[in-house]
């Protein structure tokens, strides 16, 4: 089996190294002539594409897009390429590098698809939200997620899988150092949601090991404690200067739930409990 990797950052590099490990071929992608080594040395097929590039219509040698094309040649496209916060012209910009990439997968038929979103695009509800919650995107590049996810959903050549992961954690992302130091912060009775990059790649694979397409899950840690209690641990416990946190009641939340993930994937999370992490 091949499976391309649009996108080897935080995520995509470690499961592409964990799907050699499984005994797939893997090919990645990158926009740094930097990152092909990387991959390269990883055991991963490396290619360069930029999406923005490509759907600016500059123009590529036939020798470029035949190397482009190759990376098409494949079982499975795992999409993983984050909007980005600060293109003011994202709205615009994701949808059409996520059509780029649906039109490839008819081109060359691919039929099944993952496509790493986000829980940010439920709403606030004070409560559980499910996959059954419907989206309520606020930001730019929330919307434009939730464009993409539509885009790939509705197209009938392929079918796709959703996934919807909490804030990361893992590897180089550590938790203690986002509120390191802070004082007074608000929401200190505000549950979070999070979840370990080994749980990104353990529900990835889940997915393509069992077959399981045309879904949508959430990716998240069982537990969810306060941030009051939570940040001021972690930063303890990796050396940080701990901040204060003022401990009204909660409003204004969303506790993910990963049910969904846990029940039709048979999956167990490895790192339930984030005060873990």
């Amino acid at each position: 089996m091949t499976i391309s990797i649009v996108g080897c950052g935080w995520l995509g590099l470690p499961f592409g190294e964990y799907l050699i490990e499984k005994g797939s071929r893997d090919k990645g992608s990158t926009t740094t002539l930097e990152k092909l080594k990387v991959l390269e040395n990883k055991g991963i097929q490396p290619f360069l594409i930029d999406l923005q590039s490509i759907v600016l219509n500059k123009n590529l040698s036939q020798k470029e897009v035949e190397k482009i094309d190759n990376f098409f040649k494949t079982n499975i496209l795992y999409i993983n390429i984050p909007p980005g916060r600060r293109n003011p012209n994202v709205l615009d910009d994701y949808p059409k590098w996520i059509d780029f990439l649906a039109k490839k997968c008819v081109e060359f038929s691919i039929k099944k698809v993952i496509f790493v979103s986000s829980t940010g695009v439920y709403p606030n509800t004070n409560g559980i939200v499910t996959e059954a919650t419907a989206p309520k995107p606020t930001t730019d590049s929330q919307k434009a997620i939730v464009k993409a996810e539509q885009l790939l959903q509705a197209n009938p050549h392929f079918k796709t899988t959703i996934l919807r992961p909490a804030g990361l954690v893992g590897n180089n992302r550590i938790a203690g150092r986002w509120f390191a130091g802070k004082q007074n912060v608000k929401g200190g009775n505000v549950p979070v949601n999070l979840v370990h990059l080994e749980d990104c790649i353990g529900v990835s694979y889940a997915i393509i090991e069992q077959d399981i397409f045309g879904k949508v899950f959430n990716i998240c840690a069982d537990e969810h404690p306060v941030k009051g209690v939570f940040y001021p641990f972690q930063t303890k416990k990796h050396g940080f200067e701990p901040p204060t946190f003022i401990m009204e009641q909660a409003d204004d939340f969303k506790i993910i739930s990963n049910e969904q993930s846990k029940k039709a994937l048979h999956y167990k999370y490895r790192w339930p409990n984030p005060m873990e992490f």
